[in-house]
């Protein structure tokens, strides 16, 4: 839910303290563990050392983030891709595929001369026993 307009936007009193007592244009980077601040026009062009909970993020305010709060451009996680083990041999794979004269080696690849495909008819493979409720069955 957003602020009430009646209020205004929220600034730490020891963050405005400290952007008055600054100069437009200085490259000092002002630390602050304040997340919730809202950015204002004023703090256009200063830099911000903003806490994620183990160290200082360097945020450099544009023009385009006035209205958002400090904490947004401070991830307090670290993202690690999705996928697991699986996702890593795919990239692997992909990585290959991508190098000129590869040959493609895992569970994907080919292996063997036998360039037929599954038995035709749908038979059973030998010394498997055949499902004669699945559809087709007798």
């Amino acid at each position: 839910m957003a602020r009430s307009l009646r209020k205004g936007p929220y600034i730490d009193p020891r963050l405005a303290k400290k952007i008055a007592a600054m100069k437009p244009g200085d490259r000092q980077v002002m630390k602050t563990w304040s997340r919730s601040a809202i950015i204002t026009p004023e703090m256009v062009g200063f830099a911000f050392g903003v806490h994620n909970g183990k160290q200082f993020v360097p945020v450099q305010v544009a023009e385009d983030m006035v209205g958002h709060k400090l904490g947004e451009f401070s991830p307090t996680t670290k993202f690690s891709r999705h996928g697991g083990q699986l996702q890593k041999e795919m990239e692997q794979q992909k990585a290959q595929a991508e190098q000129p004269g590869a040959k493609l080696d895992g569970p994907g690849a080919k292996k063997g001369g036998s360039a037929s495909g599954p038995p035709a008819g749908g038979a059973a493979k030998p010394g498997k026993p055949v499902n004669k409720f699945a559809k087709g069955g007798k």
